[in-house]
């Protein structure tokens, strides 16, 4: 290996000016201590030896190109060595748009499409997508748009010019192609793409208005924060009694927002081998900043950052917590990224997470009342073959104290039972179908069901006490300094 390198060099000594190109440099020169392979070591000394016994200087350039920059071996990023270092970051709409043009040139885009702002609706919505990822959506928004005329033509023979004349990339085959394609970026967490909007999801409208002034309008309108010179709010709490929809509500800002989704959980992030949780944590915010806009959502996070000074673990937490925090107040600031983090434990996060400049808005999600649990039911029931008889207004009536998660396991008891009733052991397939299609769901069937599903316990106190909740953590802080 290390003559290969040392003739590469004398080849470009010889033939100067030249430049020198090595691809995905982080594989042949890792950082030194963290390797066990003896190769390795002496391929990173033979490259540290040439390159600074490179005589023309300026006449031999030696470029190196990797996406892994803190696992090269730090001897080489020093001065006199690979002097300049150039990120060549995730581009904006702007550079996404002109990326745009250059993968659809020459292709026979439909009227709308060939138009500027047709372009310009998809690089609003590829955002997070780097020139690669364009490149494929365009291939694929292309092949879409074959795929539509395959059956009109013989491939043996030639294609006719009528149907060639025909075949245009359409707006429909850009939206097909984009759920095909993940952003580079996201591909090494875990990013879901939520279908969930404000509809899909019953009641909390007072809840619903707070996130879309914390989350939707700052990473849609960052101009209209911009004109009356204010900064949004960097992140938003959701506390609440189990199963009151802090996920879904999650889920849907996600999806109204049009921003890329991380979700963090306690097991995924925390790791015995030290330091390992802390650098999940720090990639997670480097990936979130690359692909936004972005919402990286930590669910129940009193898993993840809970009080510091009463964990009787090996300080995983602890230090996940500082992490966090360094994250959130750090010198690279966190443009068009939101933190939103869930919990039924809001007394079990640590309060320096919860002060003004973190997570600056902290929104109760209480148990739906009469009228809320009326919206889930008529959510739930929707597309359901329910008995005329049914009154969805009695069966709100008698479900209070009932969360949201406990409406959909009633309605989904009383349908099981109701199909219960109409399958008899023995059936064909065929009379299965049938008499599923007759189904009924009658006011029996949820009496039953109401024997089955039990509301979630929760000590509603605990929250309706900590509606205030700044007050709370001001308490909680004056008693540690007493």
């Amino acid at each position: 290996s290390e003559k290969h390198i040392r003739e590469i060099f004398e080849e470009a000594e010889k033939t100067a000016p030249a430049i020198i190109f090595i691809d995905e440099i982080d594989s042949i020169a890792p950082k030194r201590e963290e390797v066990t392979g003896e190769v390795e070591r002496r391929v990173v000394a033979q490259l540290l030896s040439l390159m600074d016994g490179l005589k023309s200087r300026g006449q031999v350039i030696v470029i190196a190109a990797t996406n892994r920059p803190n696992a090269i071996d730090m001897a080489l990023r020093r001065g006199g060595r690979f002097d300049r270092e150039i990120e060549i970051g995730i581009p904006d709409k702007l550079g996404r748009l002109e990326v745009l043009q250059v993968h659809t040139r020459g292709m026979p885009l439909s009227a709308d499409m060939a138009e500027e702002k047709g372009l310009r609706e998809i690089a609003d919505m590829t955002h997070g997508f780097v020139g690669a990822d364009i490149s494929s959506l365009c291939k694929e928004a292309a092949m879409h748009a074959i795929r539509l005329i395959l059956p009109m033509i013989n491939i043996e023979e030639e294609i006719p010019a009528e149907i060639m004349e025909t075949l245009v990339v359409t707006r429909e085959d850009f939206h097909d192609a984009f759920r095909n394609i993940e952003p580079s970026a996201l591909r090494e967490v875990f990013i879901e793409v939520p279908d969930v909007r404000w509809d899909d999801i019953g009641g909390l409208e007072v809840a619903k208005q707070e996130l879309i002034e914390a989350v939707e309008w700052p990473l849609k309108y960052p101009e209209a924060f911009e004109a009356i010179n204010t900064r949004p709010p960097k992140g938003v709490l959701l506390f609440g009694p189990p199963g009151t929809g802090k996920t879904m509500l999650a889920k849907a800002v996600a999806t109204e927002s049009e921003a890329n989704f991380i979700s963090i959980k306690g097991p995924e992030l925390l790791s015995k081998y030290v330091g390992e949780s802390e650098r999940v944590v720090r990639e997670t915010f480097r990936k979130a900043r690359q692909s936004a806009p972005a919402i990286i959502f930590f669910d129940e996070i009193d898993s993840i950052a809970p009080t510091r000074g009463g964990s009787l673990d090996s300080g995983v937490t602890e230090r996940v917590v500082s992490q966090i925090l360094t994250e959130l107040d750090g010198l690279e600031e966190l443009k068009d990224v939101v933190i939103v983090a869930a919990t039924n434990r809001p007394d079990m996060v640590d309060p320096a997470l919860l002060r003004p400049g973190r997570l600056d808005r902290l929104i109760y999600i209480r148990p739906p009342d009469l009228r809320e649990r009326e919206l889930i039911f008529a959510l739930h029931l929707k597309g359901k073959p329910l008995y005329p008889g049914v009154e969805v207004k009695k069966l709100s009536e008698m479900t209070d104290g009932y969360s949201g998660a406990d409406i959909e396991a009633l309605c989904r008891e009383a349908a099981m039972l109701a199909l219960r009733d109409s399958i008899k052991h023995g059936m064909e397939r065929e009379e299965v179908i049938q008499a599923a299609r007759a189904v009924s769901i009658t006011t029996e069937h949820f009496r039953k069901a109401f024997c089955m599903v039990r509301p979630t316990p929760s000590d509603l106190k605990v929250f309706e006490s900590m509606t205030d909740f700044r007050k709370a953590v001001h308490k909680h802080k004056k008693k540690k300094v007493k």
